[in-house]
């Protein structure tokens, strides 16, 4: 790999200590200008990333993108032509390709010399090309190809409508490279521009600016004057519809589910405003939103000014809209502010997630937003549980991802682990103080891209050293594990729905009168939103719940035939553990069959699978059946978990 990288080093540290995240050196006491206490303050224009085989030697600023997609053969012919940025560019011009068919290769409107060097089954293959003094534009000329993993090709008969095929992308972390040649790390920005051709009747959508109706011959343009990394190109292609939601937001979906979107994604606009509020302007125009297909494998993307969601958080009651204000939250925390390389996913992720919770805070009070922490808190111990026996190093904030998929770091630990260490941050020097720094930290730091030991630096300037000391910083970002001042978040009303598992755990589900005993009256269970039932849940899988004590709270509250998918996911988790006493296995083999192969959010799906494959010979061979037949309608990157997890069973 050539990597020609210049470091621009603003103190004499220890360049090692970014991989070997240790911090020996005895913290200085803190002087008027910025320092880190510790020895690992390095500032870079542009860092080395194990993830790219693109250089600092010669940069993109901008993309031109004509495509035209071909929903039958399933690929997308296109030119992508490239501006040079940088202030000089030197003999040669890497981009990262993944299973693109090159056709052809200009510089300055002349065929260029380049080749094409050694593939790697993670990184793919770089794209040489060959430069003079004075050249500004590349243009590159290509296909993709079936095995584009970033691609999702969604036929007809498995949309809502079953009138047209749907197409869309996720780029994230790696994989715009399967799709646009490009130089695919988060710590190069560019703007870009876009002409695609879709089918006639289909809708095509962009990260960008984008139409509200169809055109008539299938032609769209696209711009985005604000610059990105590539991780946050995104298409999307299908039988769609719009509904305004307020001055800034609306939402697009199959016609048949906009009007559901729409009530539910309601409060969007008051979220923008909220954390307008909260930390500064927001930059990007317009804030929309793309409801999927149910393979779509994660909740959301922050794709800017276009977020891809999947339909599984419409419920009917806006219960799960955390997940809107998580996204939106990116547009400052991610997208306006950006971890420079796959390492530092955390300041992307666990940034979002505080951000997260003070939008629902100032939307739907604090008590909402005690659940909602009190959640990441549990599902950060039971992750930590397993990483800390199998992985214990992968639970440090700071990352060593080198030969390793950047989606590997999306864990609890980037999400909660960082959510907890900077909600410590806001309670050790107070919310006032906390808000002024991250509002300004956002202002200063806009469209540009941070390492762990930049943002390290910025907060001792913040804090003082017995503020540091107390927080323990240096232990949260590159310890193992959870530090023991970890914030225990404590929710009212989670108090009582801890009592009714405590109801239903202290009674003998065989007494003829417990169901009665452990029913919770209508006006009480009315009220609760799904966090208060997944806790409920989860409450008794963590409660030592026999298999009467499932089947009495089935019958009493509903979870088999409950059409939210966040319950039904938890349920159906815990009931595959049992041996289906007392149910029906006819009836809840057809429901989970149906579930996993319609549904292909990996939050969901995993937990599913993994309980299956936990059970005896006939319940792993069930699973196996299951997936060999809904392996095709999953996303590559729910695929690739699956595989492993199944291959772990062997």
């Amino acid at each position: 790999m050539n990597r020609n990288f210049t470091l621009l080093v603003a103190s004499v540290f220890a360049v090692g200590a970014l991989t070997n995240c240790q911090n020996t050196t005895e913290a200085p006491a803190p002087v008027a200008e910025t320092v880190f206490y510790g020895d690992t303050s390095v500032r870079a224009e542009l860092f080395d990333d194990p993830h790219s085989y693109s250089t600092a030697e010669s940069v993109v600023s901008r993309l031109y993108w004509e495509a035209d997609v071909d929903f039958e053969k399933q690929i997308i012919r296109a030119t992508a032509l490239w501006t040079l940025g940088g202030k000089s560019i030197g003999d040669s011009i890497v981009f990262d390709t993944k299973d693109l068919k090159i056709k052809q290769v200009k510089v300055s409107g002349l065929p260029a010399q380049w080749h094409l060097g050694k593939s790697d089954a993670l990184l793919g293959t770089p794209l040489v090309v060959m430069l003079n003094q004075g050249d500004k534009e590349v243009v590159i000329t290509y296909e993709t190809s079936a095995e584009s993993e970033a691609l999702q090709w969604y036929p007809a008969e498995l949309t809502q409508g079953k009138r047209m095929p749907f197409l869309f992308t996720q780029s994230q972390a790696i994989l715009a490279r399967t799709w646009v040649p490009c130089q695919d790390r988060p710590g190069v920005r560019f703007t870009y521009g876009a002409k695609v051709k879709v089918p006639k009747g289909m809708l095509a959508l962009m990260s960008a600016s984008n139409p509200t109706q169809k055109s008539e011959d299938g032609i769209y343009e696209f711009s985005m004057p604000q610059p990105i990394p590539s991780y946050l190109l995104a298409l999307g292609a299908g039988d769609l519809a719009f509904i305004e939601l307020g001055e800034r937001s609306g939402v697009y979906a199959e016609p048949e589910m906009v009007r559901n979107a729409a009530f539910e994604f309601s409060q969007t606009e008051d979220m923008i405003s909220r954390a307008e509020y909260l930390y500064g302007p927001y930059y990007w125009g317009r804030y929309d939103m793309l409801v999927l297909p149910p393979s779509f494998p994660f909740g959301g993307m922050e794709n800017p000014r276009l977020t891809f969601l999947t339909p599984t958080v419409i419920v009917g009651d806006m219960s799960l809209t955390s997940l809107i204000a998580h996204e939106l939250a990116h547009s400052w925390s991610g997208n306006l502010v950006t971890n420079a390389t796959w390492n530092d996913f955390w300041l992307n992720e666990g940034f979002t997630v505080y951000f997260e919770m003070r939008i629902m805070d100032a939307v739907y009070g604090p008590d909402f937003a005690d659940m909602l922490e009190a959640l990441s808190y549990d599902d950060l111990q039971r992750e930590l549980a397993v990483m800390l026996e199998e992985d214990p190093d992968a639970t440090r904030l700071k990352q060593n991802l080198e030969g390793r998929n950047p989606d590997d770091a999306v864990t609890a630990i980037a999400y909660d682990k960082g959510f907890h260490f900077l909600k410590l941050c806001e309670q050790t020097v107070g919310r006032e103080r906390w808000d002024a720094f991250l509002k300004g930290y956002f202002d200063t730091y806009k469209f540009k891209t941070r390492v762990t030991e930049e943002f390290l630096q910025e907060l001792a300037g913040l804090m003082t050293q017995e503020e540091w000391n107390t927080v323990g910083v240096e232990e949260w970002v590159y310890g193992k594990g959870l530090p023991a001042n970890c914030p225990f978040p404590a929710s009212n009303r989670f108090y009582i729905v801890d009592e009714a598992v405590k109801m239903l755990l202290g009674v003998s589900p065989e007494d003829p009168d417990a169901k009665s005993m452990v029913y919770l009256e209508q006006d009480v269970t009315i009220r609760w939103t799904t966090h208060e039932w997944l806790r409920y849940i989860r409450g008794l899988e963590a409660g030592g719940a026999t298999v009467g004590h499932y089947r009495l709270a089935d019958a009493n509250y509903g979870f088999t035939g409950s059409p939210n998918p966040e319950i039904v996911a938890a349920w159906y988790t815990a009931i595959l553990k049992t041996d289906f006493e007392g149910f029906d296995p006819k009836v809840y083999e057809e429901k989970v069959e149906s579930f996993l192969t319609t549904v292909g959010r990996r939050k969901f799906i995993v937990p599913m699978y993994a309980s299956m494959l936990e059970g005896d010979e006939k319940r792993q061979a069930w699973a196996k059946e299951i997936y060999a037949k809904a392996r095709p309608s999953y996303h590559p990157l729910s695929q690739q978990t699956l595989d492993q997890l199944f291959a772990d069973h062997q």
